[in-house]
């Protein structure tokens, strides 16, 4: 089977709409003619600053300008970092991914501190991944150097439905920021959130953008929506597992090279529904009590499950070799006090206005 560039949403809606027996069985089909279909990647999601972020996304609970219970914190030191990457290569991660609430990286002490956990990280032979917002190509360069192994940055949903759920930044500079990732060495991680109230065809339009970068992601997040209480999304019901199935056998065929992360909403998967996944070409979780600041099944849950199900935490460096990390003295790429005007379109979105009036007279 040949990488297929230029899906239509059609020919993606005639995969997700199969009888799901014969939907498991095509997606299970192609997981195994590119992967190893008992071995999963355990990566664990690390907030390394927490709250304050200027975005309205409406699934986001780390969003200034909504009312929820986040604790903010400032960036973690690099002391921090290494312990919280320690304890989770016990516990069988072999990815750390750092997540930062910034709408965009910022050239500065902070981001300093951002390239020398990936280097530490680097160097505990773990593979680091970052979400730091959006990003430059001199940034992206900076990160490649610092021994960064991908950078996650989401599309979320399909262009069309992305206007729905967000006001203060637009389509087009996701995908640049990944279009500068694509100019180093660092792989891409891209993916979205089902259950934000959009229809079957978003979630073939984002599968569509998605499969349409060359070269297609090399991981693709699929999160369930976890809703949180104060933001804009906090009534939408839970999708389904069929839904999140149907997502992932879809996902798999159309991207077969690609690792699926089964990522956000697993605390309300039976262990039953989660085996579906991983038949249908799920190859990576995230371990941990948090995803970022919402709920995860504890990883000694997920090793047990793991033994149930003969699965095997897959080692670090599998699909791509460890990138080398370059000291910051000998660094070629320089801090150059950018300062990219991103677009703000600033639509508003009728939801995430209200849930911000609300967030305003509660703190009155």
């Amino acid at each position: 089977m040949t990488t297929k560039h230029n899906w239509t949403k059609e020919e993606v809606l005639e995969i997700y709409n199969k009888p799901i027996m014969e939907l498991l069985y095509d997606a299970a089909t192609v997981h195994r003619e590119y992967h190893n279909p008992n071995q999963v990647q355990v990566s664990t999601l690390l907030s390394i600053k927490t709250g304050g972020c200027p975005e309205d996304c409406g699934y986001c609970p780390q969003a200034a300008r909504y009312h929820t219970d986040i604790e903010g914190n400032d960036l973690m030191s690099v002391q921090q970092v290494k312990a919280q990457a320690l304890r989770a290569k016990s516990g069988g991660s072999s990815r750390v991914c750092m997540g930062a609430a910034w709408r965009n990286v910022k050239d500065g002490p902070e981001f300093d501190q951002v390239l020398e956990m990936v280097r530490t990280i680097n160097k505990l032979d773990m593979e680091v991944c970052c979400t730091l917002g959006m990003i430059t190509e001199n940034q992206a360069h900076r990160l490649a150097e610092a021994g960064l192994y991908a950078y996650n940055h989401n599309l979320d949903s399909s262009e069309e439905y992305y206007k729905e759920v967000i006001s203060t930044r637009g389509y087009q500079d996701r995908l640049d920021t990944i279009g500068n990732v694509r100019k180093t060495n660092v792989t891409v991680c891209s993916g979205g959130i089902i259950g934000m109230g959009e229809n079957i065809e978003d979630r073939a339009g984002m599968l569509v953008a998605l499969a349409s970068l060359s070269p297609q992601p090399e991981s693709t997040p699929i999160n369930a929506l976890v809703a949180v209480e104060g933001t804009p999304l906090e009534e939408q019901k839970p999708v389904s597992i069929w839904e999140m199935i149907r997502m992932v056998a879809t996902t798999r065929i159309v991207m077969p090279q690609t690792q699926v992360r089964l990522s956000a909403g697993r605390t309300d998967m039976s262990r039953e529904g989660q085996a579906m996944c991983f038949f249908a070409g799920a190859n990576s979780i995230f371990a941990g009590d948090k995803l970022l600041t919402t709920p995860n099944p504890d990883v000694s849950e997920d090793m047990e499950m793991f033994k149930m199900l003969g699965l095997e935490p897959m080692k670090p460096f599998v699909k791509k070799a460890q990138p080398e990390s370059v000291e910051a003295q000998y660094s070629k790429y320089k801090d150059q006090g950018e300062k990219p005007r991103w677009t703000r379109p600033e639509h508003k979105i009728e939801r995430n206005e209200q849930a911000k009036a609300t967030a305003k007279a509660a703190k009155a």
